[in-house]
């Protein structure tokens, strides 16, 4: 059997079905509207984190690429959607394609300087740009607002009719459906032939040429892709929040992202999307016992996810499944 035939069997292994966990997955958070109408704001807040960690997954996790700066695109996306409400233009969602817009372009052009790299060079690389943009976004306070952030947005009503109001109950509908409407595409991006090619550039990307992958055409398109998601992120939280400040450019955000992904799982999708809902609320938890010392605690939970969980917490999942698997198997093998 040829390679290139080897290939296409591998991408039958996955029929795209929905299994009854991630069915039950997409289901909490619309039970959590109506069972949590007073943390409405904070888990949009995750949705929109989750969805910023699924981006930087793409990268990281299917295709390998390091990345520091990454919130540079997040940021790139906030502004973009803020600028526009800022001056006349609130209708929400040609804010977001606007702000995909930008992101993927900046991001494609920054892809020609990443891709052909090692990981050192694009650790270097990626946080180089980030830490560029922070201080021309800091430097040009006339238009960003500097250190007191960019206010003073007016959002027009979702599709004409739904006034973001001040409970969150339009923004969490609104979060919601655009992180669903992406992973479903996103998944579906990752199950096809384009997808399994990244996996195999991750791999074995020496390896990927001889079955006729253009290695470097690839990798610069998924990270075109993962910028232009990360940017749709920024601009959820600019048009939730009203409100845009330096640090969604900011170097700890980046830093944060990283958590989350070792958290929750790289290389899974769902693991960015818990990670940045274990993360988000064990840092509001801790945060309200113990103010001062939060993120002493918040390092300890990474250490001991990273000692006994390794993979992150769908890693250990998958462990412990394996771990219950072997042992059935093994109680019913006749002595």
């Amino acid at each position: 059997m040829s390679e290139r035939h080897q290939f296409t069997d591998l991408h039958k292994l996955s029929d795209g079905r929905w299994s009854p966990y991630e069915i039950l997955f997409w289901l909490l958070p619309i039970a959590a509207y109506f069972l949590f109408p007073g943390y409405l704001v904070l888990i949009t807040q995750i949705m929109i984190v989750g969805l910023f960690a699924l981006s930087l997954d793409l990268i990281l996790g299917y295709a390998g690429i390091v990345s520091l700066g990454h919130a540079a695109f997040f940021g790139l996306g906030a502004y973009t959607a803020g600028l526009l409400a800022a001056h006349g233009w609130g209708e929400p969602l040609s804010g977001l394609l606007a702000a995909a817009v930008v992101a993927g372009a900046f991001g494609y052009v920054c892809s020609f300087l990443i891709v052909r790299g090692t990981d050192l060079t694009r650790l270097m690389v990626t946080l180089g740009i980030g830490l560029m943009l922070f201080e021309a976004a800091n430097k040009a306070a006339f238009i960003t607002g500097g250190v007191d952030g960019l206010s003073g947005m007016a959002l027009s009503n979702l599709l004409g009719a739904f006034e973001f109001d001040l409970f969150g109950k339009t923004a969490y509908v609104y979060a919601l459906t655009v992180l669903f409407i992406l992973f479903v595409i996103l998944r579906r991006l990752l199950q096809s032939p384009f997808g399994l090619s990244l996996t195999g550039i991750r791999e074995g990307g020496r390896r990927m040429p001889a079955i006729g992958v253009n290695v470097n055409r690839r990798l610069a398109a998924i990270f075109t892709i993962s910028a232009a998601v990360a940017g749709i992120a920024g601009a959820l939280l600019a048009q939730t929040t009203q409100f845009v400040g330096l640090e969604s450019l900011s170097f700890s955000r980046s830093a944060d992202l990283l958590i989350i992904l070792v958290l929750g799982g790289t290389g899974r999708l769902y693991g960015a999307l818990i990670g940045a809902a274990v993360f988000m609320l064990a840092q509001d938890y801790i945060a309200g016992l113990n103010p001062a010392y939060w993120q002493f605690w918040m390092g300890l939970l990474l250490v001991v996810i990273v000692l006994f969980a390794r993979g992150g917490i769908l890693g250990g999942i998958d462990k412990l499944r394996q771990a219950m698997v072997r042992r059935n198997d093994a109680r019913r093998r006749p002595s």
